[in-house]
């Protein structure tokens, strides 16, 4: 990752000269669909083999492996409580889901609340010394999970903008400026 803090002066400032508040039309599509799940509190079977096929959809076998009432029962967990904790270790009963994928559920459930840790994020951010450990943004612990949720919620409030806008943000950063290949396996 060739991004450095020398090279903008803040977090702040790098999410707020790279901000954009769109979202891509699939996105807002598979979110919008979601707010059915979000009233009844659950999400169906087909609902999270959605999300999986968004965020990333080699987990599918794995997902498609929880029986409805596995998904429901968790999924109705993981929404009906305010402990970010609870959230997360709820999603990660489900066969399949990872970190990176109960964030992507919980985004697309609420956007304004939640951006997708992953691979990317993590390392811009290591990178500018927001975050410590797991320099290299893979087995994501629930530490890193609070910290991430701290810092893109910490950005959403002051620059009055989503969580997913500002998670985006810097996905997008780490995109445009990354050196080499994203799981560090040589060209």
């Amino acid at each position: 990752m060739a991004l450095e803090r020398r090279q903008y002066g803040s977090l702040n400032s790098l999410v707020r000269r790279h901000l954009s508040a769109e979202e891509d039309e699939g996105t807002t599509l598979l979110s919008r669909k979601l707010r059915a799940a979000s009233r009844r509190g659950y999400l169906t079977q087909g609902e999270l083999a959605a999300v999986c096929r968004w965020k990333s959809s080699r987990a599918i076998q794995h997902i498609r492996a929880n029986n409805y009432y596995r998904v429901r029962s968790a999924t109705a967990a993981a929404m009906a409580t305010t402990s970010e904790k609870r959230r997360l270790e709820a999603l990660l009963q489900l066969k399949g889901v990872s970190v990176p994928m109960a964030s992507a559920v919980l985004m697309l459930l609420y956007p304004w609340r939640y951006g997708v840790i992953d691979i990317r994020v993590w390392q811009l951010l290591h990178g500018v010394g927001a975050v410590s450990g797991n320099r290299r943004g893979t087995g994501f612990s629930l530490a890193n999970w609070l910290q991430f949720l701290s810092i893109v919620r910490d950005l959403s409030s002051r620059l009055k903008v989503s969580a997913r806008a500002v998670e985006r943000t810097l996905f997008d950063v780490h995109k445009a400026n990354q050196d080499g290949r994203l799981y560090g396996r040589p060209g």
